[in-house]
């Protein structure tokens, strides 16, 4: 949740969070995967997260390298990839127990799923807060008046509990309707 709140007040914030997570995940199942045999049970956790780590930290560098003004936006929320859900369990539950190539995919699948919804909130959030996208004026300030609050951290929750009624109406669990 940190995440939603921090980085999809933006589209472009969402982008290069998605796209951060999307290779910490890629990426760290795929070493996970490689080196499952050798990883004793009993330390599993803690070798998935100095992997893990190792690849935040990559990005981490990356953008202090070569994206400055990103990285002063995200801040701390970078190394929060370290503990996201999604990226500790596919470590877990597929790459400690599959091949390296179908791990890497795995991840990166679901990198990039994670990375889709942050890009629809953060589509939202953007529009109705600010009335534009990527700094392109899409609300004419004439006659739309900008929504602060979709731009600040209810926003996030707000517009993440509109997707999730929009995918409930679309996809009714067995005896639900919308």
């Amino acid at each position: 949740i940190c995440i939603f709140l921090a980085v999809t007040n933006r589209v472009a914030n969402a982008l290069v969070m998605g796209a951060a997570l999307t290779f910490v995940t890629a990426m760290s199942n795929f070493f996970i995967s490689a080196l499952r045999n050798s990883i004793p049970r009993r330390i599993r956790m803690i070798a998935q997260v100095a992997i893990i780590a190792t690849f935040v930290i990559m990005i981490d560098q990356f953008f202090r390298g070569f994206y400055w003004s990103m990285s002063k936006q995200l801040g701390p929320y970078v190394a929060l990839i370290i503990t996201n859900c999604i990226v500790m369990g596919r470590a877990e539950a597929y790459a400690m127990q599959n091949p390296p190539l179908p791990s890497l995919l795995d991840g990166f699948a679901n990198g990039i799923g994670y990375a889709l919804i942050l890009l629809i909130i953060g589509f939202f959030r953007e529009l109705i807060g600010a009335g534009n996208i990527l700094g392109f004026t899409v609300l004419s300030e004439s006659w739309y008046s900008r929504n602060v609050l979709f731009l600040l951290a209810p926003g996030a929750f707000i517009t993440a509990g509109f997707l999730i009624w929009v995918f409930n109406v679309i996809n009714p669990r067995d005896g639900e309707g919308g």
